[in-house]
């Protein structure tokens, strides 16, 4: 077995087309090309026509996964993509061409987690075991509390050593008569791992 493989950051791995996008529809396409990488992840690994390398693997508490032929890889806090780029170069050396296709999807993304604050009915720290959106953060709070200002809901998002705010405009569609404008103009934000939304 090899040894150990650190990941390296990659300048803009969301800009690279990830090989065999269609393996991923566990997720939504939005979340599958920003969702980083948690401990208690479960991903599904596919080396193309290579069955015995083809499986599941929980994320262990210190960020790694044990892949055959490869070692142990840290993969927390990256992306699919670039663990796809560290299996690849860790099988490089089993093959005289070109290594096999791979993919990687966060299958349950069981390590993702946030909290909700502020005027809800039960804030918290929640971990849906799945992609969820701002709107379903509140519902998992138990909901907006009386008095709730549902047209400026905070989102704190960390961004690797720095924190970011961004707004979602909730309001129009917790009223009567709600259509489809409404839902498209609501900013109905994706939920990253991590965040803490704020009900003022």
């Amino acid at each position: 077995m090899a040894s150990s493989v650190q990941a390296q950051p990659v300048s803009s791995p969301a800009s690279q087309p990830r090989p065999g996008a269609a393996g991923a529809a566990a997720a939504p396409p939005s979340a599958a090309s920003t969702y980083r990488i948690n401990a208690g992840d479960e991903l599904e690994v596919y080396v193309w026509g290579e069955e015995r390398l083809q499986r599941k693997v929980k994320v262990l508490p210190d960020g790694t996964i044990a892949f055959p032929l490869v070692g142990q890889i840290v993969v927390q806090g990256f992306l699919p993509a670039d663990v796809e780029r560290l299996i690849t170069t860790g099988l490089s050396a089993q093959y005289v061409g070109a290594v096999p296709q791979v993919t990687v999807s966060v299958v349950v993304p069981s390590g993702m987690q946030f909290s909700v604050m502020g005027r809800v009915k039960s804030p918290g720290t929640f971990s849906p075991g799945r992609y969820i959106n701002v709107l379903e953060a509140l519902s998992m709070a138990g909901g907006p509390a009386e008095f709730a200002n549902l047209d400026n809901v905070l989102i704190i998002r960390k961004s690797g050593n720095q924190l970011r705010t961004l707004n979602a405009r909730l309001a129009s569609l917790f009223k009567v008569g709600t259509d489809s404008r409404d839902v498209a103009g609501g900013n109905i934000l994706q939920i990253e791992t991590g965040d803490t939304v704020i009900v003022r």
